[in-house]
């Protein structure tokens, strides 16, 4: 069925898509490469391990994903669980065996329609956590625009265990020991993406057509070479630190020889089964919470079937597990480099897909020339687009009940993990999604002596304390009404209340009256009056 539908998009595909599809599918590739080999250096796998996820995450999720800008591949959320899995099984090739077993656990979830669980996140999370990654890309990067290149990219925790600072102090770090050579490449590169995006903006043909994120990597290039001739201080050499650094293959050896393969002696082992389930039901949040955000800013607003993408990416899995790869997830990052350079279709995905399998196999040593200051330049373009001030402002507009999820998401995700700080958004979000429902689930209408309790939706114990002080604000002669017709369900706290306060009011001098009061009208008799 995704197939299917696949086929069906290239059979209306847009030719004047084509432009910017090549242009977004370079740019992701360029921002997706570091990010690869990061994330399986931070696992402590195989560097090849997350290129594959890479390579399988862009042509096959891609050509199968419901969605046409998400971008698949390993993602940083994932490294602490796999790194600590590979040392529970022993070896990396048992590990891919808890792979390729969450990837069936996820195939099967996508055929229960597992997905639609993604319609449950508040959308002041979704929007807290574009932000927060926004954010975090931007913190993250500016040490690698200033020259210090100590931590791997996609390294998005917030404490950094590999050299005990965190993301502030790293910062701190870095302006102290800022390059110069590092921070004239990276300036030059934010001044040609923000001028090459307002000129593209004015309808100008040439800066449309030729990539912007292209440019940048070639005047990076170049200028280190000149500063290697010509500026020998500034020079940042072709060296481990600096520079991108994708493995080269050696002349002779086929692909098959530096590639892992699964152990399957493994499977007598429960463990395994356990690190598989955990690993099906991370990848799989992260996968769902970032179709809905990716969903937000698809230019287009297509909306993506949850189901269909969770199948995807068990396949994805399954593949990546028998080929040597880290386990992958649908990740915002790349997706919000695809969207912002103009990707339109899934075409973008998969070329970037094509473009990583090129590189590992014939353009190694011509990669590894590029400084990660350039890159840098691009994904903090990239952070600021998700996190531009103006959002702030708009959720504050929104009122307390959205800015407050949005902001705790914000701040979760920038001083621990992404994971973590999605989940205490989450809790927050639901706190004020109960808290909101239970305010409007009655009305106080007074007309004098006369009071009027409407109940209009099914009341639940949340409601309690606000119906509390209702109560106890009557008077002496007042004459109430409590109207329960409209609600279907009421708390046991809640009936408990209104029949004991007829005894309160009694007691005051309160004409008290009830209408339909029951806990299960679908069950129990309703009565006029108790």
């Amino acid at each position: 069925m995704p197939l299917t539908n696949s086929l069906r998009t290239f059979q209306h595909y847009r030719t004047t898509y084509l432009p910017n599809d090549l242009t977004a599918g370079l740019s992701v590739f360029l921002a997706g490469l570091p990010l690869c080999l990061g994330i399986a250096l931070a696992s402590g796998a195989p560097l090849f391990a997350g290129l594959v996820a890479g390579i399988i995450g862009g042509i096959v999720v891609g050509l199968l994903s419901d969605s046409e800008v998400s971008v698949s591949g390993p993602a940083a959320g994932l490294a602490v669980i796999v790194a600590e899995s590979i040392t529970a099984v022993g070896t990396f090739e048992a590990f891919l065996v808890a792979v390729i077993l969450a990837g069936i656990i996820q195939l099967i979830m996508g055929l229960l329609k597992a997905g639609r669980l993604s319609s449950f996140f508040p959308d002041s999370v979704i929007k807290g956590m574009l932000v927060g990654i926004g954010l975090v890309i931007i913190l993250k990067q500016i040490p690698h625009a200033l020259g210090r290149d100590n931590d791997y990219e996609g390294e998005y925790e917030f404490s950094q265990l590999a050299d005990q600072e965190n993301t502030l102090s790293e910062i701190y770090r870095a302006v102290a020991t800022a390059s110069p050579g590092a921070v004239a490449i990276s300036l030059i590169a934010l001044l040609i993406l923000i001028g090459w995006d307002q000129l593209s903006r004015k309808g100008i043909r040439f800066f449309q057509v030729v990539p912007a994120a292209l440019v940048v990597v070639l005047v990076g290039v170049g200028l280190n070479q000149f500063f290697g001739h010509y500026l020998t201080s500034w020079y940042l050499g072709d060296s481990n630190e600096h520079m991108v650094r994708i493995p080269v293959l050696a002349a002779g050896n086929g692909l098959s020889s530096i590639l892992d393969f699964p152990d399957f002696s493994i499977l007598g082992d429960t463990h395994i089964y356990g690190i598989a389930v955990t690993i099906a039901l991370v990848a799989s949040l992260e996968t769902l919470i970032n179709l809905e955000a990716i969903d937000r800013i698809d230019p287009l607003r297509r909306v993506s079937s949850g189901s269909r993408e969770l199948m995807a990416q068990g396949i994805g899995n399954i593949l990546s597990g028998f080929m040597g790869g880290l386990p992958m997830t649908s990740v915002v990052i790349r997706t919000s480099t695809n969207v912002y350079s103009a990707g339109k279709t899934r075409l973008s995905t998969i070329i970037q897909g094509i473009l990583l399998m090129v590189s590992v196999l014939a353009a190694g040593s011509v990669i590894n020339h590029i400084p990660l200051a350039s890159l840098a330049a691009l994904l903090i373009v990239i952070g600021y687009r998700l996190a531009r001030p103006a959002l702030f402002a708009a959720m504050y507009r929104e009122g307390m009940s959205q800015f407050i999820p949005f902001i705790v998401t914000v701040l979760g995700i920038l001083f621990t993990n992404l994971l973590i700080g999605i989940l205490v958004g989450l809790a927050v979000g639901y706190l004020f999604v109960l808290y909101t429902n239970s305010q409007a689930s009655y009305r106080v209408i007074r007309d004098g002596k006369n009071v009027l309790i409407k109940f209009q939706r099914d009341v639940y114990f949340l409601s309690k304390p606000r119906l509390k002080e209702t109560l106890r604000s009557f008077k002496p002669g007042d004459s109430i009404l409590v109207d329960c017709r409209y609600a279907n369900f009421i708390d046991r706290d809640i009936y408990a209340l209104l029949v004991d306060y007829a005894l309160t009011a009694r007691t005051l001098g309160i004409d008290y009256e009830l209408r339909e009061v029951t806990q299960h009208k679908r069950n129990l008799p309703t009565h006029a009056a108790i």
